[in-house]
């Protein structure tokens, strides 16, 4: 039985461990989405820091719809926020790219703006003396769902090791608002919900994960692709050791 409740305070004291080791007076400095990862997250190193100590990142792309979401968390949570555009990075890039031949995938293109978000977050903790908060999470790292260098790089990860279900346990724990944790999540960049892209729900995900099963022969066959193909984003780049 996963109890939520002393996962949070064991995740919350790992936080307090890992600045006293690695930087006492470090700053977390998060990028906040307004979906349930980066708003627990916050939440928790709120708890372990203080809100003096947490801030927090908005990174829209021109126009975001759901905005307000990630300015609500940083008022209740009582933290400082800062809003940075990268619409005008991303064009810049994109235009110096397709030129003399040379044109990028969509794939590519998708992936950009994770990459100049996190670029973002480590100039920021560069100039705030800060340490880069991970918010993936098991479920979404299982598959793959993420941008290598994006949002899966961070300083330190305090829910990589919980499914989406576990997480939102967490938030209760916490005593996070609703509209933080069961915010349709959505990846920011297509467009489309998270398990558009995926293909199936989350709930399915995290039985197969955490029990393994999976009734669904095609549903259990993609899972495996997904999860075998994707490995590579969650280890260390292959070193040549003569």
């Amino acid at each position: 039985m996963f109890d939520a409740v002393k996962t949070k305070d064991n995740i919350i004291n790992w936080i307090k461990d890992y600045f006293n080791k690695n930087g006492k007076d470090c700053n977390a400095v998060i990028g906040l989405s307004g979906g349930k990862d980066s708003s627990i997250a916050a939440a928790l190193c709120v708890q372990a820091l203080g809100k003096d100590r947490v801030i927090g990142i908005l990174m829209p792309q021109g126009e975001q719809h759901d905005i307000d979401y990630s300015k609500d968390l940083a008022v209740h949570l009582g933290i400082k926020y800062y809003i940075v555009n990268i619409k005008d990075s991303v064009d810049t890039l994109l235009a110096s790219i397709n030129q003399d031949g040379l044109s990028l995938n969509k794939q590519a293109v998708t992936n950009i703006p994770a990459r100049i978000r996190m670029t973002t977050l480590y100039a920021v903790s560069a100039a705030l003396n800060g340490r880069v908060v991970n918010t993936c999470n098991l479920s979404e790292d299982w598959v793959g769902y993420s941008t290598k260098y994006g949002d899966s790089a961070g300083d330190f990860s305090p829910l990589s090791q919980f499914t989406v279900t576990e997480i939102k346990q967490i938030a209760k724990a916490l005593a996070l608002p609703d509209k933080f944790i069961n915010k349709v999540p959505e990846d920011g960049l297509s467009g489309l919900t998270d398990e558009a892209n995926l293909g199936f729900s989350y709930e399915v995900l995290d039985r197969y994960i955490r029990e393994g099963i999976c009734t669904d022969p095609a549903l259990k066959e993609e899972i495996d692709r997904l999860h075998r193909i994707n490995k590579h984003k969650l280890e260390l780049m292959p070193s040549f050791c003569p």
